[in-house]
């Protein structure tokens, strides 16, 4: 006898209202989904019920094994296998975790109280929890609840995990039913309990099942076209969704491939600003470093401003220009004497090429003038270095005077850099004095 049949499934449209529904409710009664992935779900039941009908999407409470209870989503029905040319029904309960899509969801068979679970099974421990490698492989978002009942239904194909179970006929019939099928189980004892005997009667009734020794009943031919033009509808509507998600996923690459690029050029942006504050904070160093090389001028300006006017208006370049210490005297007569060289030594070389002086005469004075000339430059590289150690120590010296940190620390960086040029002409820079923060 074919068990009756549960109440009629929904149809696509209540379907999509029932899932429409459950997904956006708010507050305490909210599903526990990540809102950018609802969508995803509802679009997941949405064509597996198109798929498989018997599979009925509803809400019920989930108890996990540390005692933690949540109301989550499930799909609850049969799934359709096929065992030596026969089409059978296994009841499951497919589970959407919290974290679904992203992991994949829970599978339990769910056999009814005539139903044992077959042991060992590969796919199938004993408290139901199935186990197939599509589970394992899940990969988001191109995994899906219609491919994973498709790899269920094969997986059941190879090795049924429940049997229906029998109780023992007191009154049996002797006569043979070319219908019956061989057990699944010949390696077992028998027993006059309980047989294992095929796969288990299913709850519901969509494909005919031989469970329960009923007759195969005809269909209606007005039943049979409709069912063939609804799924000819099915097809054609999963072929569009098909080809929207495949557009949908294209727009989405774009959109990635975009956001990559602002993030790139925020990058760029952010190096430039970089750039512009260093450069900022670098002219307000050379800009504070004209203000004090101004207030010198202005300084010696006041100093020497009597002195232009006793010169009156004839005034002697020589006269003008005096040297404020032995140093700087030093260094002008150093500087004079080397360019005076080099007029000498254009001048042998123009009297060279014109004849006028005979080249080993030209060489002994070139050679000596040179000799004199390097001593002259060396002299001059040894002044130029304690004429920079004398400016540092007065910087050093004028720090307190423009106060603050940033001054302080501007002055800092002029110092080091003089130090640097003072290294660069030989110059003592351990005896730079330091300036005090």
């Amino acid at each position: 006898m074919v068990p009756p049949a549960g109440p009629a499934p929904l149809n696509p449209q209540q379907t999509q209202q029932f899932l429409s529904s459950v997904l956006s409710q708010r507050g305490p009664s909210a599903l526990p989904y990540s809102e950018d992935t609802k969508w995803l779900i509802r679009q997941h039941l949405v064509a597996l019920t198109s798929s498989y009908p018997s599979l009925d999407p509803k809400t019920a409470t989930f108890t996990h094994n540390d005692g933690r209870s949540v109301n989550l989503l499930q799909a609850e029905g049969t799934i359709p296998m096929t065992f030596q040319g026969v089409t059978y029904n296994i009841p499951v309960i497919i589970w959407l975790m919290d974290s679904y899509p992203r992991h994949p969801p829970c599978v339990y068979v769910n056999p009814t109280r005539d139903m044992i679970i077959k042991r060992p099974h590969p796919h199938v421990n004993p408290s139901g929890l199935v186990s197939i490698p599509y589970l394992h492989n899940w990969i988001y978002p191109s995994s899906n609840l219609v491919d994973l009942v498709r790899n269920l239904g094969l997986h059941f194909s190879r090795d049924p995990p429940l049997y229906s179970q029998r109780r023992p006929n007191p009154n049996p019939n002797p006569n043979f039913n070319p219908n019956q099928s061989p057990s699944f189980s010949p390696n077992q004892a028998p027993n006059p309990a309980v047989s294992y005997a095929r796969p288990a009667i299913p709850p519901r009734s969509y494909p005919p099942s031989p469970y329960g020794g009923g007759s195969v009943q005809t269909e209606d031919p007005a039943e049979v076209y409709k069912k063939n033009a609804v799924n000819k509808l099915v097809e054609v509507v999963h072929g569009d969704i098909l080809s929207m998600r495949k557009a949908r996923e294209a727009e989405m690459e774009g959109l990635f491939n975009a956001q990559g690029m602002l993030r790139h050029r925020e990058d760029q942006l952010r190096k430039g600003v970089k750039e512009m504050h260093d450069e900022k904070e670098g002219l307000e160093q050379q800009l504070q470093m004209v203000l004090m090389n101004t207030d010198v001028l202005e300084v010696w300006l006041r100093e020497n401003e009597g002195k232009v006017r006793s010169f009156g208006e004839n005034v002697d370049v020589d006269d003008a220009f005096v040297c404020t210490d032995a140093l700087s005297k030093q260094m002008m007569d150093c500087t004079a004497a080397d360019l005076a060289i080099e007029d000498v030594v254009y001048s042998l070389d123009k009297a060279a090429q014109e004849g006028v002086l005979a080249f080993d005469q030209y060489l002994r004075n070139v050679r000596l003038l040179s000799r004199e000339q390097f001593f002259h430059r060396a002299t001059a590289s040894k002044v130029r270095a304690a004429q920079m150690q004398a400016q540092v120590a007065n910087m050093a010296s004028r720090v307190s005077h423009y106060g603050g940190d940033t001054h302080e620390a501007q002055m800092q960086a002029q110092v080091a850099n003089v130090a640097a040029r003072i290294s660069q002409y030989g110059g003592d820079t351990d005896a730079l004095p330091r300036v005090r923060a």
